[in-house]
């Protein structure tokens, strides 16, 4: 069998983050890469590596910098916006942050969709 690579199980361990808590299956997720649910799953597990087409692809989706997925950082602007949503987020009751994952995860779906549709 195949040694797994430190940074295929990094990077994938990141993707596999970054679907989550866009609130996506890997089902579904896979679906909107245009890439097979088993591949994906294995570059989620670190088995295999992952294209810079692929990596474009998951970060356009996710709305999120390729930097968050090799190097696990997000640049400064993204923090400093992110720090202030959060603090926002924090006031919601429990009821209320629900609802306000599941809009924003719909929301980022339909961004994902228009997007891929003009590539």
């Amino acid at each position: 069998m195949k040694e797994k690579k430190d940074i295929n199980v990094l990077v994938g361990s990141r993707i596999k983050k970054a679907r989550e808590a866009a609130g996506y299956t890997q089902d579904k997720f896979a679906e909107m890469i245009q890439m097979g649910t088993k591949n994906l799953s294995a570059i989620e597990r670190g088995l295999v590596g992952v294209s810079l087409s692929t990596v474009k692809r998951i970060c356009s989706t996710l709305y999120i910098s390729s930097d968050t997925l090799i190097m696990g950082e997000l640049d400064d602007l993204n923090i400093e916006k992110a720090t202030i949503l959060v603090e926002r987020l924090k006031r919601l009751t429990a009821e209320q942050f629900d609802l306000a994952i599941d809009i924003n995860n719909k929301l980022f779906e339909v961004f994902s969709l228009q997007k891929n549709e003009k590539e």
